[in-house]
């Protein structure tokens, strides 16, 4: 019998806690201990017979070089708030507003070249001679009366972002860590030899865990604890700029990029904005460097015997894993802390031999929502379980290799329930391992295709975990979708005139009118709408969410409206009367209104266009036939397990497809996972309460009674 409680697990480990950390070890079937932030390892951990995982962050923990060489710490732009001229002269202070010990501001003659003076309301430039700095401040002379100006300027990022966090937020009392830039020839000299002296005097060290790379996501803070967060972007651009990398990208590329391109009008260049041709152009130049850069490190760490692992959090700006320069970096593993379903297939799909999820809660006494988790008051245990509810659907359907915790080890003691926790969770991680390792899960012939502006760069995604991005659409339909039998892929406008669409079944947009995730501008293209309406009328399938297609400028607010049957008045349907309908309130599918949300101002357009629900006279989802395809629209989509049913289900009638091909379960608080090689059902309830069900599978069925949160392993 395969041995279900041993291996793939990393467990944080912690001097001083040896006892522990050998019982837990042991407890939880690790295989490999690792440090932490804030913690060691002792002799008699890293020698009692585990691999052990070293954490090194690169860039950080190099103060006394980075005080000697200032000129090689990290910056970024930033931009003042609009101030109104109330006469000819203004004086705009410019870290106003900021977390000043995040933030020094940069006012070399090399940086101040690129600092931008901007009349906000006429958009237009200050000139130099109109303008001058002194003391933080900015002078300006010359302004028009009541228009309104800002400054944007480079500075220092003087503190690094994820030890500002753990000293704000957990009482760290440590000197406030800076961070290098490894453009400046110096600091990379310096980083190299630092790493080469740090794999000779860690023998013990197997792994080499890099958390992450060089570039921080952007995180400002503000000086009000009312909006401590002035700004936060996890997969932003921002924090990767210098005088040095915008003359690099101007000897490349032929044209210089200004200040103004990524404070965008105050803005920022945010993932969820469709993103400029400078920016695109921005974005490829880090890419590469990132890559050129982390490869030399990784071939350090391997001419020491170690294996190179990198942390997919933090730091991980420019390591794009979906970019086409990752693989060839030579990573032998991936590591992604995990709060959900669509973070394990961000993951899993990467091409590293190796991917490892690393659980929450984190071992903190608070979490990242501020509540608390390893103190009083805190239930870890329930935290935990509620994680792997998303986990574990995720893993059924797309194998990793290893799973593991970060932080104190210490604080486990006096939560036993935390655990006991752990440990069932390793258990049935490694059993639906095994299985991945015997044979592949069965999938349903249903091809979907997740339309945005950044399609395959960033599959599963919208920058962020869920509870950040949470009142996104599109980050619930991927939740929805991390869990269910399909091949799932996510593609951009280009590739739909690459001709994606030949080897799709289920087309599904997203999102907000003029973000990334609609699509913005790019349904201006007659092109798009003309290959999708193809589509459509040949037999294939749409599922439009939110404001999908919404475009400002043509003649329906929704390009794609001749499908849906529905559109968005934002006041143009003024004079024009609106169909008349009766909403079915229910389908021909299992349905959740608790999960549509609502979107302002739609109507229907068509007289075909059935209505299964609205509220008052707004439809909030419909069904239509055109051609030989079909299409659906919801007015929003929060994910539940009824709501994930609910889009299943809606795909498998779209598309005519029996949905016990791949296993399922009657009870939309329960899901399962059939894997035809070993004959294996794997059946998990989803919720807190015992469930009854009943699973069918290809050549049979059985009712079951599930206990709260179980997972059953049943062979057939």
């Amino acid at each position: 019998m395969a041995d279900w409680k041993h291996g793939g697990f990393t467990l944080p480990g912690e001097a001083g806690y040896e006892k522990l950390t050998l019982q837990l070890a042991e407890k939880w079937g690790a295989d490999v201990i690792r440090d932490s932030d804030g913690t060691k390892l002792s002799d008699e951990i890293t020698k009692a017979g585990y691999r052990i995982y070293s954490t090194v962050c690169i860039i950080r923990e190099h103060n006394e070089f980075a005080l000697a060489h200032p000129e090689c710490q990290q910056q970024t732009f930033l931009s003042t708030d609009f101030v109104t001229a109330a006469g000819d002269t203004l004086e705009i202070p410019l870290l106003d507003g900021y977390f000043t010990e995040q933030f020094e501001i940069n006012s070399t003659p090399e940086a101040m070249g690129y600092w931008q003076v901007t009349d906000r309301t006429d958009g237009t430039a200050v000139p130099r001679e109109k303008w001058t700095y002194r003391d933080g401040r900015v002078l300006i002379r010359g302004c028009t009366k009541w228009h309104r100006y800002s400054v944007s300027f480079l500075c220092w990022r003087i503190w690094e972002e994820i030890n500002m966090y753990n000293h704000t937020t957990n009482h760290w009392t440590s000197e406030h860590l800076r961070q290098l830039d490894p453009r400046h020839p110096a600091a990379w000299e310096y980083l190299q030899k630092w790493l080469e002296d740090w794999c000779e005097a860690n023998p013990q060290t197997d792994v080499v865990r890099l958390t992450s790379l060089f570039y921080n996501f952007v995180w400002i803070f503000g000086s009000d604890a009312r909006r401590r967060t002035r700004f936060s972007d996890w997969a932003s651009y921002d924090f990767t700029v210098s005088p040095a990398a915008l003359k690099a990208f101007e000897a490349e590329y032929g044209y210089a990029l200004t200040a103004e391109d990524f404070i965008h009008g105050g803005m920022l260049q945010a993932t969820h904005r469709p993103p400029t041709a400078h920016k695109r152009d921005y974005m490829d130049f880090i890419q590469r460097f990132v890559a050129e850069k982390a490869k030399a490190l990784v071939e350090i760490i391997h001419r020491h015997g170690k294996q190179a692992y990198v942390f997919y959090d933090d730091s991980w700006v420019g390591m794009e894993p979906y970019a086409p320069y990752f693989r060839n970096v030579g990573f032998d593993g991936l590591i992604k802390c995990v709060f959900s379903g669509f973070e394990c297939r961000l993951c899993a799909g990467a091409e590293v031999p190796v991917h490892e999820l690393r659980f929450h809660p984190y071992l903190f006494p608070v979490g990242l929502g501020g509540l608390p988790t390893f103190s009083e008051g805190g239930h870890p245990e329930k935290d935990a379980e509620d994680y792997w509810m998303h986990v574990r659907r995720a893993i059924a359907r797309q194998p990793v290799q290893r799973i593991g915790l970060g932080g104190y080890l210490h604080l486990t003691e006096g939560f036993p329930e935390f655990t006991e926790a752990i440990e069932r969770m390793g258990i049935e991680f490694r059993r639906i391992k095994e299985l991945h390792e015997q044979g592949k899960p069965a999938e349903l012939p249903v091809k979907v295709a997740v339309l945005h502006v950044w399609g395959s760069l960033r599959p599963w995604t919208l920058s962020g975990h869920f509870h950040e991005t949470d009142r996104n659409d599109l980050i619930h339909v991927n939740e929805a979708l991390s869990g269910m039998p399909l091949q799932v892929k996510f593609i951009s406008f280009d590739d739909v005139r690459r001709g994606a669409l030949a080897d799709t079944d289920v087309l599904i947009n997203a999102g907000r009118a003029g973000d990334a995730w609609s699509g913005g501008d790019e349904w201006k293209a007659p092109e798009i709408v003309t290959e999708i309406t193809r589509f459509v009328n040949e037999g294939g399938s749409l599922i439009g969410i939110g404001e999908p297609s919404a475009v400002e400028g043509a003649d329906n607010r929704f390009a794609l409206s001749h499908l849906l049957g529905v559109d968005q008045d934002r006041g143009a349907y003024a004079c024009h009367g609106a169909w008349e309908f009766l909403a079915e309130k229910k389908g021909p599918f299992h349905t959740d209104r608790q999960a549509l949300g609502c979107t302002d101002g739609i109507r229907v357009i068509n007289p075909d266009t059935r209505v299964l629900f609205a509220k008052k006279e707004t439809p909030l989802m419909t069904l239509l036939k055109t051609g030989k395809g079909r299409a659906a629209y919801l007015a929003g989509f929060r994910y539940s397990p009824s709501a994930a049913r609910m889009l299943l289900e809606l795909i498998a009638w779209l598309t005519d497809t029996d949905l016990s091909r791949a296993g399922t379960t009657d009870n939309p608080e329960t899901e399962a996972a059939w894997f035809p090689e070993s004959r294996t059902l794997v059946v998990m309830n989803i919720s807190g309460e015992s469930e009854k069900t009943t699973v069918t599978w290809p050549g049979g069925s059985e009712k079951m009674v599930l206990k709260p949160r179980e997972t059953v392993f049943r062979t057939v």
